[in-house]
């Protein structure tokens, strides 16, 4: 696809593409996360899963994502967009069909790695294409398309919540696979958008050759800008991974209702898809490296509270403010690494930024749940505060020499 900076807000082919990319993200993260929230350990246990094969099978999708976003990345950039959309799309209407033949909980190992494939396709392509179609308004753009996946993201938990409702009365798998039958239905517009997508360039679907990959790889972290914006993600993510996991049991000890839970929970996902856009825009216009450590240290300093919150309405506030972190720093994340990273080399960069974000997410629950046993809650939910601090001063360091405007003109 070829780069349109012509291309103004007001024009036709500019909204087009907009609601294209909306309607892409909105369908496909319905689909896969109604696939797994709260469907997906309930059909592991009716299979007779145990809780260590159930957090197994809860790990190996992120797992797809830090394995493929990068090679994806490398491969969109030389192979064209569409080819990978179109692979996405099948992946996202085929898996959930795959769930309704399954009889061994076992065999939901592999189906969730397949079905993770999916997204590790889907965010970094989606995420090249809005940098090239839109490097005027990238932060916005990647902000928008960012609230319009959390509003599925948002919806797909209660309506297959509905679903299992609905069907529990019925005997066998019936529930679960009513569930994975809705999600195949929503799968459908995102083959059919993928296959809509029309790309500029015409690119020749040859095998490529490993240089190609390794050379991407030294591109992207031999580039101390991009190898810090990276670790940013990482220790981003690494928070909300281990605030996901364990804020509920920690929750659930103070006496907080499973359902004051969700509340907690849904302000968080609001206050993100609220805010998306706005620092979108706000990124688009000021200094993202400032941006970028601001929400950083927002996120971090958020976490750290957890355990001085005593009341419901202080846990409402720290979730909105953890939220509003995560807004602030990963839009401009993407925008910054799109404003670095050579035009050839868009795609590898987002997709380098969605595997080291996905080691972050996968890491967090991990080392967490490692000091919680050791040293309990406080010490646990602090590991991210530090992390998130000493990160903050790694990026600050790595990007501290010339101003985004200056790397983005020198280095294209």
């Amino acid at each position: 696809m070829s780069r349109t900076p012509e291309v103004m807000e007001t024009s036709s082919p500019y909204r087009g593409t907009v609601y294209y990319l909306f309607l892409l993200g909105f369908f496909a993260i319905f689909s896969t996360t109604i696939s797994k929230s709260p469907v997906l350990p309930l059909f592991a246990q009716s299979l007779g899963a145990g809780d260590s094969i159930i957090g197994l099978i809860a790990a190996v999708s992120p797992l797809a994502g830090i394995l493929f976003s990068f090679p994806v990345g490398v491969l969109s950039d030389h192979l064209g967009r569409k080819k990978l959309l179109v692979c996405a799309g099948l992946v996202f209407l085929a898996a959930p069909l795959t769930y309704l033949f399954i009889t061994d909980p076992l065999w939901l190992i592999p189906v969730r790695f397949f079905h993770g494939t999916a997204t590790a396709i889907l965010g970094p392509v989606v995420s090249a294409v809005i940098a090239e179609r839109f490097p005027a308004n990238k932060g916005e753009m990647l902000g928008q398309y960012a609230s319009a996946t959390l509003i599925g993201r948002t919806i797909a938990p209660l309506a297959g919540g509905v679903i299992l409702s609905l069907f529990i009365m019925y005997p066998g798998p019936l529930q679960y696979q009513m569930v994975y039958i809705v999600a195949a239905l929503a799968a459908v517009p995102v083959l059919v958008l993928t296959l809509m997508y029309r790309e500029d360039r015409s690119s020749a679907l040859n095998i490529l050759p490993l240089s190609v990959f390794r050379e991407s790889f030294i591109t992207f972290f031999s580039n101390p800008r991009l190898r810090g914006t990276a670790f940013v993600d990482m220790a981003t993510y690494f928070a909300y991974g281990a605030f996901e996991t364990f804020l509920p049991i920690f929750l659930s000890g103070r006496g907080i209702s499973p359902y004051e839970t969700g509340i907690i929970f849904a302000v968080q996902v609001i206050m993100i898809a609220a805010t998306k856009p706005f620092f979108g825009r706000i990124a688009d216009k000021v200094d993202k490296r400032v941006q970028i450590v601001a929400g950083l240290l927002i996120t971090g300093c958020a976490t750290a509270m957890v355990t001085f919150a005593s009341s419901f309405v202080l846990l409402l506030l720290v979730s909105s403010v953890f939220g509003l972190g995560i807004s602030i720093s990963t839009v401009a994340t993407s925008a910054y690494v799109a404003d670095v990273a050579r035009k050839e080399h868009i795609g590898a960069s987002m997709g380098a930024l969605s595997s080291i974000m996905d080691i972050g997410q996968s890491a967090g629950p991990l080392v967490t749940g490692i000091i919680i046993t050791a040293a309990g809650y406080s010490s646990g939910f602090l590991a991210s505060f530090i992390l998130t601090i000493v990160i903050a001063g790694f990026f600050a360091v790595s990007v501290r020499e010339r101003s985004a405007g200056k790397i983005s003109a020198r280095s294209r």
